[in-house]
């Protein structure tokens, strides 16, 4: 008998326990009951864009203005960054990435025996040399350049840290690399050229470049593996890291 009022005092427990549970739930939501806002979150005053208004896009360097100033020191500051994984002497080895020497100019995946990415080999056929526009594009943000790359880094967003560095570059074994003429179409508030489509950034005269290449060096750029090292963080304006070209 004694059993049987041991278990019916452990039922009563529980079940008094489940009554005081759901009886503080109830007593909560009266106390605190709130009721949704008629309108959901902040509006913004954000007047829309113009129709057929042109969206305002970066100009390519006008490599013919910036290069012949550019600063050499800062340029390879930049680079330092990079030597865990790149050379950049006549001759040097390949590290986690090619060695870089004469590379502006040069032709793409030049390094023999270097392991590049299908998404390089695919991008070869496309542009094969890297001419100034090339290696900036790539610089900017290589995965949206070359999609499919192995290259993991997130690129230069800073303008001048990106003309710096090609401009030194180009002083280690590019200098036969022609510096083109300054051109207006990319000078800030230059009209779109002729034909350009409305709202379409110009990037400059293709010609510039390409006769350039005709004097360049046989080197390029290649990738370096997902394994690289990791590089040290830097300032938003400038969250560069390394030349990697992959």
């Amino acid at each position: 008998m004694s059993g049987d009022l041991k278990w019916n005092k452990i039922m009563g427990a529980v079940l008094a326990t489940g009554f005081v549970i759901v009886g503080v739930q109830q007593v909560t939501a009266a106390i605190y009951h709130t009721e949704a806002p008629e309108k959901m979150g902040y509006f913004v005053d954000a007047p829309e864009e113009a129709a057929g208004g042109a969206a305002e896009v970066e100009l390519a360097p006008d490599w013919g203005t910036v290069l012949p100033t550019a600063d050499l020191g800062a340029g390879e500051a930049a680079f330092a960054r990079c030597q865990a994984c790149h050379t950049v002497t006549a001759g040097g080895p390949n590290g986690t990435g090619p060695n870089l020497y004469g590379v502006v100019g040069g032709p793409v995946m030049h390094a023999a025996g270097f392991a590049y990415s299908d998404a390089f080999t695919a991008h070869k056929a496309e542009a094969p040399t890297w001419t100034y526009d090339e290696l900036d594009q790539f610089l900017t943000a290589p995965g949206r350049h070359i999609p499919g790359t192995k290259m993991s880094f997130a690129g230069i967003r800073d303008t001048q840290t990106r003309v710096n560095l090609i401009a030194w570059l180009r002083s280690q074994g590019s200098t036969g690399f022609a510096i083109p003429a300054p051109d207006p179409t990319r000078q800030p508030g230059a009209a779109p050229a002729e034909g350009a489509a409305e709202g379409e950034a110009v990037e400059g005269t293709v010609a510039t470049d390409s006769a350039a290449a005709t004097a360049a060096p046989a080197t390029g750029v290649a990738e370096q593996p997902t394994t690289q090292q990791t590089m040290p963080a830097q300032p938003a304006a400038d969250s560069a890291e390394t030349t990697n070209a992959r």
